[in-house]
């Protein structure tokens, strides 16, 4: 029987190196590779050997005759996806990086890498298997994981798994981390590449995208990422931050994340008690009135922004009622589906007409609104926010998340394009904008360089780029050697940031928090505050 590819698919193609018969698509050296919603295992090929299940790191990969209630679904999805797309499994070349030529006359490499998160995690990983670099880890909170920790919804635990492979790079002798630590506040980028080779920049883009309409900064208007921090326990986020007393909710976007804030408004908090969510959060959650969520879209069913698996786990909330309101562009495009489209997706879920102007009817549901562009935030006189205008329409709710996408921030000492909110780059090398010509020793991974795009695994081919971009200008003699050394390094950040955490701190916090997660039967309890995670470093 053949293995199939289910939900929590992490994109990092760990599976696809292990196959022996190249049975599972796209690759990292097709053209689509990141641009699908998951990878698929072709059934006619697959010998049912279960390397994939093995080397999976978030125990995504399963036997097609054991999946059951809502994963039997990924089983015609995998077999319909090569039916659509055609593969002779030919081996194509390895994705992977090379190792750096023995006779380069640098002496020890050093690389400085801003962000822990998993690109980061990815890029240090890398470079730790196929050079004999030291590396330094620089983050500006007190504790590693980036979007690991503070982005991935706590019910995909299943998901967090990930973090498990990269246990090896935060043990490895030649790693060093700087935590608590800010590149433009503590330390400066020219600072940095004074004491290393090469600085890559893994930060991420941090910034939501915003509505740029009357009344969206009212209290009770919320960019997504704030809610996703507070419910993760992000440092940087209030545990106030989310007020739950009304019984609607507005997320404007139909994107992944939008799903996830629905998901996590409604979802039982019981459930939610065995996760690491933040306490906080947990307990607001417990108390509260939310009922009803409405994810509001621009576009109609066909362009909606969720991935398949995401949207299809949210059909099976228990408790937890999915319509979709009621309008005849809506019934025309479920009507003229295409087979495995994301329209096709909303069949046999009911249409209603729903009254938005009133309080939401009794039972928790998630109402799906498609072909509706907000003109305002209603709530100006209130002082808070009342509801959503739509034209001449309000939506009445106390609660509004937007989330209809991120955008990159200005790194200090690089350069930045404001139009295109981005660092200008080649393949991952930053670039002069004056000459168009690569900085030398400077790169970026992830969404800072490829913009917020791709899940958690698609930083791992997108960080083979960049090491290889590096190792070419390594062996070509592009890059300059440090004036200051390590050592030298690591006395500068204890001069600046006496609280910096190092790798021993790091352990002492996540030693703190599973300790408190094995008292109450979780994961592990997150410390939500700086005080909190410096108290327990110091333990």
């Amino acid at each position: 029987m053949a293995y199939a590819i289910t939900q929590t698919c992490c994109n990092d193609a760990s599976c696809v190196s292990v196959c022996p018969v190249n049975c599972i698509h796209p690759t990292p050296e097709e053209p689509d590779f990141g641009s699908t919603d998951m990878l698929y295992i072709d059934p006619a090929a697959c010998i049912d050997c279960g390397a994939c299940a093995d080397a999976c790191p978030v125990d995504a990969v399963f036997p097609v005759d054991r999946l059951a209630g809502p994963d039997t679904v990924f089983g015609d999805l995998n077999r319909d996806y090569f039916r659509e797309h055609p593969n002779d499994h030919a081996w194509g070349e390895p994705a992977f990086p090379r190792s750096l030529p023995n006779d380069l006359a640098l002496g020890p490499l050093r690389i400085a890498i801003v962000g822990t998160g998993p690109s980061a995690s990815y890029t240090a990983q890398s470079l730790l298997r196929t050079t004999g670099a030291e590396i330094t880890m620089i983050d500006r909170l007190p504790v590693a994981g980036g979007l690991l920790r503070h982005g991935v919804a706590p019910d995909h635990q299943a998901t967090k798994r990930i973090a498990e492979s990269f246990s090896s790079v935060f043990h490895h002798p030649r790693l060093t981390v700087h935590l608590n630590v800010e590149v433009g506040r503590d330390v400066t980028h020219a600072e940095l590449a004074a004491h290393h080779h090469a600085v890559v920049y893994a930060v991420g883009a941090a910034a939501d995208r915003r509505l740029g309409l009357p009344g969206e900064d009212l209290p009770g208007s919320l960019p997504a990422t704030t809610v996703v921090g507070w419910y993760n326990a992000d440092p940087t986020v209030p545990a106030d931050a989310v007020d739950l007393s009304a019984e609607r909710a507005v997320v404007i976007g139909n994107g992944n994340v939008a799903v996830d804030v629905a998901r996590i408004l409604l979802l039982d908090p019981e459930r939610l008690a065995a996760t690491d969510i933040a306490d906080h959060a947990l307990a607001a959650l417990r108390g509260s009135r939310v009922r009803e969520v409405v994810l509001l879209a621009r576009r109609g069913p066909e362009q909606a922004a969720w991935t398949r698996p995401e949207f299809l786990a949210l059909q099976h909330l228990p408790g937890v009622e999915l319509v979709v309101e009621d309008h005849p562009e809506v019934r025309a495009a479920l009507a003229s589906a295409a087979p495995g489209s994301k329209a096709a997706l909303l069949a046999g879920l009911p249409l209603e007409t729903v009254d938005l102007a009133g309080p939401p009817r009794p039972g928790r549901r998630i109402v799906l609104r498609f072909l509706t562009t907000p003109t305002g935030l209603a709530g100006q006189e209130q002082g808070r926010v009342t509801g959503v205008e739509a034209g001449p329409e309000t939506i009445a709710a106390g609660l509004v998340v937007r989330s209809i996408g991120y955008r990159g921030v200005p790194v200090p000492g690089l350069p930045f394009d404001e139009a295109a909110a981005a660092v200008p780059h080649r393949g991952g090398r930053v670039l002069d904008p004056a000459t168009g010509r690569p900085l030398p020793g400077t790169y970026l991974v992830g969404w800072a360089k490829r913009g917020p795009s791709g899940g958690i695994g698609a930083n791992r081919a997108c960080a083979h780029e960049t090491v290889d971009a590096f190792m070419d200008d390594a062996a070509a003699g592009l890059l300059a050697a440090p004036t200051g050394s390590g050592k030298e390094f690591a006395r500068l950040v204890r001069g600046r940031r006496p609280d910096a955490v190092g790798l021993k701190e790091l352990r002492a916090i996540d030693r703190t928090e599973r300790a408190l997660g094995e008292a109450a039967g979780r994961p592990r309890v997150k410390l939500a505050t700086v005080p909190d995670l410096l108290a327990a470093a110091r333990r």
